[in-house]
């Protein structure tokens, strides 16, 4: 396991890190061979694809298991039997699900934007690019040019979705990605994340070297808790007191990463007040002291997703009606960057180096 650096104990403020999420998700559809070549064109400093299973154990690049939103699968007469309904993570789901089928069977789909409205300009890329596994993406990165201005390799964030249910499927994620990528890459080249801690223990007990990163989300409770202690399992909420991150640090997690809301947003009532966690910041904002707390904890803290277009923006960022137009993405981005995050996710990487380059 990689310690975090002392930027985390004390924290000397660096740019952020820049990571693609999915590849260059805002310009191609994710998670596509297209969506990759693009964000390391554009600069991005690490990739970050999200991995599932198919059923005879290949990792597959996907932002869930169930695919019929991101690819032509219900096009397929020869799969249409396949369509089911699975509970995942308490969620009863229907639709077509990669542990159904072999990798064989997987290779014949296309990808497809997953937010054609948002996003009509990816979508016209729909049905032009075939399904990755995980090591198709290393072979991209071992080939991809150092980081520009740094010299360093390109950095790779796997995020291990739904590990419980897969555990349950026979399909154990701890197992299969620790023997993908235990010989891959250079020192601190590797992060490992999830929103299941059990995963991370298990990968980090395997002896996988990388930074272990715990996703947290604004609410609920984490799959693998709620999986072992039911209606008393912590909620996502408990792990971000100061006292829940600094059982994270000594179960050997070596940063977290949240929503961007809960690092920026539109200035709530009482911000700036006594006893409020929230301090008012320009155009109608506020930042938490999250990323303060995270750090006083020897955490690293990252934070996702950047996006420009105003359904994703906090009110006060937002320009014109359409949900689809971009906004003010530059006073958000650089306004999350300034909370003194270690790295940002971006679905346009091109973006959040712009806005951090203009800090």
């Amino acid at each position: 396991m990689t310690e975090p650096g002392p930027a985390s104990s004390t924290h000397h403020p660096q740019p952020p890190l820049v990571i693609a999420h999915r590849g260059a998700s805002g310009y191609r559809p994710e998670h596509t061979e297209a969506a990759y070549r693009l964000a390391l064109a554009l600069g991005g400093e690490a990739i970050e694809p999200d991995v599932v299973a198919t059923r005879d154990g290949e990792l597959v690049l996907r932002h869930e298991n169930e695919i019929s939103g991101t690819t032509d699968v219900a096009d397929h007469a020869e799969f249409v039997d396949r369509r089911t309904t699975r509970e995942i993570d308490g969620e009863r789901v229907t639709g077509w699900f990669t542990d159904d089928f072999t990798w064989a069977e997987l290779s014949t789909l296309r990808a497809r934007e997953r937010l054609p409205k948002v996003r009509q300009a990816s979508a016209r890329f729909d049905d032009r690019f075939s399904l990755l596994r995980l090591r198709d993406l290393m072979r991209l990165i071992d080939d991809a040019p150092p980081v520009p201005g740094t010299g360093r390799p390109v950095r790779l964030v796997v995020e291990v979705k739904h590990a419980t249910y897969f555990a349950g499927r026979g399909l154990p994620l701890d197992e299969l990605v620790a023997d993908e990528l235990r010989d891959w890459g250079s020192p601190g080249q590797l992060v490992v994340e999830s929103f299941e801690q059990t995963v991370l223990t298990e990968l980090r007990e395997r002896g996988l070297p990388a930074e272990y990163v715990y996703l947290l989300e604004k609410s609920g409770s984490p799959a693998d808790l709620v999986a072992r202690d039911g209606a008393s399992a912590l909620t996502f909420a408990d792990h971000l007191t100061d006292a829940g991150l600094a059982r994270l640090r000594a179960a050997g997690i070596d940063g977290v990463s949240v929503d961007a809301s809960l690092l920026v947003t539109a200035a709530p009532r009482g911000a700036g007040q006594p006893g409020s966690a929230w301090v008012p910041l320009d155009s109608g904002l506020a930042a938490s002291d999250l990323v303060a707390r995270a750090h006083a904890a020897r955490l690293n803290a990252y934070t996702w997703t950047l996006r420009p277009e105003n359904r994703f923006l906090p009110a006060p960022c937002r320009i014109g009606p359409a949900a689809a137009a971009h906004g003010d993405w530059l006073t958000y981005f650089q306004s999350v960057m300034r909370t003194g995050v270690d790295g940002v996710f971006a679905d346009h990487p091109d973006l959040a180096l712009e806005a951090r380059a203009a800090l």
